[in-house]
């Protein structure tokens, strides 16, 4: 059964290989950029665990045209956000109709968009807890835990054996709508960290960065319970203590959230990435996931609204790295 990666940057590489590494049958579908870096250097995978792949430049089917897409019998749509219809697009051109479509993205209702394009088609939505680097060196690292979550479906019975042998187990949940909250509230952070330029662990490690993170996940949280909807606890403790646990002073936080702050000491968020390589990143799709629940509600996200426009200003050029006081300053009024 054939794998097909739509979309393979930091994620989508790292899942292509590691399913590669254990033998299944995968193609990557990404950009020239990267494909011709894998062309030259091979597939380097490494994890927060110490463990270290090398796949041979020839062992790693990269292309670029969306045409690969018609021998798949598993999707895995890998792309920005801003993408999924784009994506939708050439799933409807190109693929099977039998073929089973996982969403692995970033945000809310990517599945539901795939789901509107393609009717018939058997979509599911999945979560990526994890988060990966492109070390200087070249490889595709691992950086933080957690284990691949997807909706729950029979259509995954036959997937499982061969990402469990990937060391990504899919973890099947019926409340997912919950799990892609639960997420997103972590992901907030995301914005916090791109405009620190800091690592993520020297981040979470100053106070007043952890102070804006808690702001916007407080709203969100607000808002989420106006919503009626109970996001579900995808990291190690539960999402309505954490904007508490972020506002400890350092010493107790360092005591309190030492599981937290195993990460790798050069992890950032692809947000920061986005904004380096000048690309549009997903905060529409985070933090414009809160304002847009709020708005629904005949309600307002101000913080989450305000950490959107000075995206926006980086994403034009605008506005530089900020220091922990200036950027909660900022947030708060």
């Amino acid at each position: 059964m054939k794998i097909v990666i739509f979309g393979a940057g930091s994620v989508g590489a790292y899942v292509g290989g590691s399913l590669l590494a254990a033998g299944a049958d995968v193609v990557l579908i990404g950009r020239a950029r990267l494909r011709e870096r894998i062309a030259r250097e091979g597939l380097s995978l490494s994890d927060l665990g110490g463990r270290r792949m090398q796949i041979a430049a020839d062992s790693v089917p990269y292309v670029e045209d969306a045409a690969a897409l018609a021998d798949a019998d598993l999707i895995l749509v890998t792309v920005k956000s801003a993408d999924t219809p784009a994506a939708a697009k050439a799933i409807a051109r190109h693929a099977r109709p039998d073929a089973l479509v996982l969403s692995l993205q970033n945000g809310i209702g990517n599945a539901e968009v795939l789901r509107v394009a393609l009717p018939g088609q058997r979509i599911l939505a999945g979560m990526v807890p994890f988060n990966v680097v492109q070390t200087p060196d070249g490889r595709f690292h691992r950086a933080t835990e957690g284990e691949l979550m997807v909706e729950s479906s029979k259509a995954l019975a036959p997937w499982h054996g061969v990402f469990a042998q990937s060391h990504l187990p899919l973890l099947e949940r019926e409340d997912f709508i919950a799990v892609q909250w639960g997420k997103l509230l972590i992901n907030l952070n995301n914005s916090v960290n791109a405009l620190s330029g800091l690592p993520l662990k020297t981040q979470l490690s100053q106070r007043d960065y952890r102070r804006c993170f808690a702001l916007m996940m407080a709203e969100g949280l607000a808002i989420l319970r106006a919503a009626g909807i109970q996001p579900a606890k995808v990291a190690k403790v539960r999402p309505k203590v954490l904007p508490w646990i972020m506002r400890l002073p350092d010493g107790l936080f360092q005591r309190v959230a030492a599981a937290m702050l195993r990460i790798d000491p050069e992890a950032r968020s692809s947000m920061w990435e986005d904004l380096q390589a000048g690309r549009k990143t997903e905060v529409d799709f985070l933090n414009g996931a809160v304002l847009k629940l709020a708005q629904s509600l005949g309600r307002d996200a101000p913080v989450n609204r305000a950490m959107i426009s000075l995206i926006r200003a980086a994403e034009a050029g605008q506005l530089d790295s900020l220091d922990g006081p200036t950027l909660y300053r900022r947030l708060r009024a």
